[in-house]
């Protein structure tokens, strides 16, 4: 008996969490992880502020959640009003009220066809009650069960959230690094037409040739057909972001790149807390208690069930003596069910579920080991990143340094037209480059931010 009546206890969160999960010796012991902080102190432009508050008010996917919690939601307070007082060891009780009138007639036929057809009419108000005694533990057990589905669908939702603030950022930074290779293209064309116009002329006054000339116009011709490329990106990106805005397509409205003020470092706090803000491994963590609870229900049916039941109320046969004393009846029954031969459902159902829990389990310890390589690598990608910007931003000045004096050059006859072309390639893949490791960077800060646990407050 002492054994049917204990629940088992369970620790839901496994154990072995540390440090080395995330793959360094260098985490802060900070006790404030910036998955804590609102998206808000993160991306501090305005524009884009705008542009995430309206993604988490009409983002379908957004409302799509909101709506499984509202679904949840409705499913906890049915099994809260299952199980009304935990100390009383009983289920809440089911009660119903009913009137009914039945006016019967006899068979003739049935009674030999001797007598006459007699009519009877029967008035009826009628209550029953019945309770279930939590003996075991099975109601409560499905009422935590419950609990834990609803707050796994919460987590969820902040899930949803999460991965809409990182998605609609990541756009939004992408955008302004395609606006930044608008610009440098756009210049880079003015610039080769001017040097295409300079070759003509060095080519009519005998300097060059018809080559030089047509290699510097098919740079032209490169670099607008880059930008064709580009404007199609940034048109794509646009339509994009106003999916996630859920709004009709239009262009976006935006700062540009030089303007942000991202973050250069991030708390990551404890590797605990962590896990704690997570809204993935916070989930895995509650469907493991919701499959360890519906383990103990699905247990406590190879044990007897208590049940209590009444029922009382007004019959008659009349109905001017319908509502007295002498109308009233009540009944009250104490039933002991012990299952014994059900063609293996109970076990059946018992086994299954403890497959679903370990099954519960094994995702949860796989969500842990994923937060930590996405940590790791976020973590890793972000701090590495500054250092390439600053070599991408040394390597753009070298180039543009070794452009402007082979230009000299050419136009001195010290060089010919290959070292040009070859420079000027160079030079605009460097700034090309300058501004695809600027907003990797903070993609990368999204990433990590993200894989913190934060995006959803």
């Amino acid at each position: 008996l002492t054994a049917c009546v204990a629940p088992k206890k369970q620790e839901y969160m496994p154990e072995g969490v540390s440090e080395k999960l995330f793959r360094t010796d260098n985490i802060p012991t900070d006790s404030l992880s910036s998955a804590t902080v609102s998206w808000r102190n993160i991306f501090t432009d305005p524009l884009l502020q705008q542009h995430i508050s309206k993604a988490l008010t009409n983002n379908l996917d957004v409302r799509i959640a909101i709506q499984s919690v509202q679904s949840a939601q409705a499913y906890l307070k049915q099994s809260k009003a299952a199980y009304i007082d935990r100390k009383s060891g009983s289920a809440g009780p089911t009660l119903s009220v009913g009137a009914d009138y039945t006016r019967s007639t006899n068979s003739i036929n049935a009674a030999g066809g001797i007598g006459d057809r007699t009519y009877g009419n029967l008035w009826d108000i009628t209550a029953s009650a019945s309770w279930e005694a939590d003996i075991w533990g099975k109601i409560s057990a499905q009422k935590r069960a419950q609990t834990a589905s609803y707050l796994a669908t919460v987590e969820a939702q902040k899930a949803v959230q999460s991965e809409v603030v990182a998605t609609l950022a990541t756009a939004y930074y992408q955008l302004l690094m395609l606006d930044e290779q608008k610009k440098v293209l756009e210049q880079t064309i003015d610039f080769r037409q001017k040097s295409l116009e300079t070759t003509k002329h060095l080519k009519d006054a005998g300097s060059t040739t018809d080559v030089a000339t047509k290699q510097i116009e098919a740079l032209v011709y490169n670099a607008q057909a880059q930008l064709i490329s580009i404007n199609n990106s940034i048109w794509a990106l646009e339509n994009t972001i106003c999916v996630l805005m859920g709004e009709e397509l239009h262009s976006i409205e935006r700062s540009n790149l030089s303007a942000q003020q991202f973050p250069t470092e991030f708390k990551q706090g404890y590797p605990v807390k962590l896990l704690e803000n997570r809204p993935d491994v916070l989930r895995a963590v509650l469907n493991l208690r919701n499959a360890f609870e519906l383990t103990n229900a699905a247990r406590a049916n190879f044990f007897p069930t208590l049940t209590l039941s009444a029922r009382g109320g007004l019959s008659s046969t009349e109905l001017d003596t319908w509502f007295s004393a002498k109308s009233m009846f009540a009944n009250f029954v104490a039933g002991l069910a012990q299952p014994i031969l059900n063609k293996r459902q109970i076990r059946t159902q018992y086994e299954v579920q403890r497959a679903a829990q370990e099954t519960a389990l094994l995702n949860l310890k796989k969500s842990i080991l994923s937060a930590g390589k996405e940590v790791t690598d976020a973590m890793r990608n972000f701090t590495t990143q500054t250092e390439l910007i600053e070599l991408k931003t040394k390597e753009m000045k070298a180039y543009q340094e070794a452009t402007d004096f082979s230009k000299q050059l050419f136009d001195s006859g010290m060089v010919n037209y290959l070292e040009v072309i070859t420079a000027e390639v160079n030079r605009l893949n460097a700034e090309l480059s300058v501004a695809e490791a600027q907003f990797t960077r903070m993609q990368y800060g999204i990433t990590l931010y993200k894989a913190l646990g934060g995006g959803w407050k």
